[in-house]
């Protein structure tokens, strides 16, 4: 939704922390959206693997002592009961030796982790501030404020789900050790991975409805940051490089930079155009 409601909101992008071309806040939050999709398909694209069942190979995986049918018929029971599409593994000596399925299924949370702890960053860094860091959007204040200075407004939903990012990953640590440790015809360590998995599975949850709910949905453009940095911004330059080429461009914001001008000001005193020439042509909102 915020994607949307934000796609003609014009904003100066950065590439490694440092100024960059034009975007709109709405394509910024696509791109969030866009990740957030892939992680859940990644995920969805799991469960297949991790629902099959070792239930009737017994021992090594033979099925030494199982009844004809017995695996099939169970699995059925257990997938009717749980209303999940729980199936008898086809090969029951992988199954029980090896727990893949479940470094899989969790690597695809600790994908959704990284994601999400991009997201999260990206959002406090761009609500730093209010007035010395960049405050392009504001974000809701959940909490009076910091114990010491008053009126001090906290990114905490945005800490409280990238510490659950980490614990995702730490967790998946974990779940990858518990996989090696299929000795021969068994793995014994799922207790270990289960305990992991599940947690994940419930911190990023909960984590994920708290952020929607306290942070999310109350984010704001500041349009006054918003059109400041923008303005500042000496990458609007590169709208020039097709009208005049790189190097004088390049020219005009080392210029600019140096003698704390305007891009308009050093393209006029340079000569390389004219005032209607670079209103014509460096335009932010054509740039995105």
């Amino acid at each position: 939704a915020k994607s949307k409601e934000f796609m003609n909101v014009v904003k100066i992008g950065r590439t490694h922390l440092m100024d960059a071309t034009p975007l709109t806040l709405g394509q910024e939050f696509s791109g969030y959206v866009s990740q957030l999709n892939h992680g859940l398909k990644a995920l969805n694209n799991t469960l297949s693997h991790l629902s099959e069942l070792a239930l009737g190979g017994t021992a090594v995986g033979t099925g030494i002592n199982t009844p004809s049918g017995y695996s099939e018929l169970v699995a059925k029971h257990i997938a009717d009961f749980t209303k999940l599409p729980f199936i008898t593994a086809d090969n029951k000596f992988e199954a029980l030796a090896a727990h893949d399925a479940i470094v899989e299924s969790h690597g695809a949370l600790k994908q959704l982790a990284v994601s999400l702890n991009k997201i999260a960053n990206d959002i406090r860094l761009l609500a730093s501030g209010p007035r010395s860091g960049i405050g392009e959007i504001t974000i809701p204040a959940n909490e009076p404020g910091s114990s010491i200075m008053p009126g001090k407004v906290n990114p905490t939903q945005a800490e409280a789900l990238t510490m659950v990012c980490a614990q995702v990953i730490g967790n998946d640590v974990a779940i990858s050790v518990g996989g090696m440790q299929g000795h021969y015809e068994l793995n014994v360590f799922k207790p270990l991975m289960a305990v992991n998995f599940l947690q994940s599975a419930k911190l990023i949850g909960d984590a994920c409805v708290s952020f929607d709910e306290n942070c999310a949905v109350g984010i704001e453009p500041n349009y006054e940051n918003l059109k400041k940095n923008l303005d500042n911004s000496l990458m609007l330059v590169t709208a020039l490089n097709t009208k005049i080429g790189y190097e004088k461009a390049a020219k005009i914001a080392k210029t600019a930079h140096q003698n704390g001008t305007t891009l308009k000001e050093e393209s006029i005193n340079l000569g390389y155009l004219t005032a209607e020439e670079f209103d014509a042509w460096v335009k932010p909102e054509d740039m995105c």
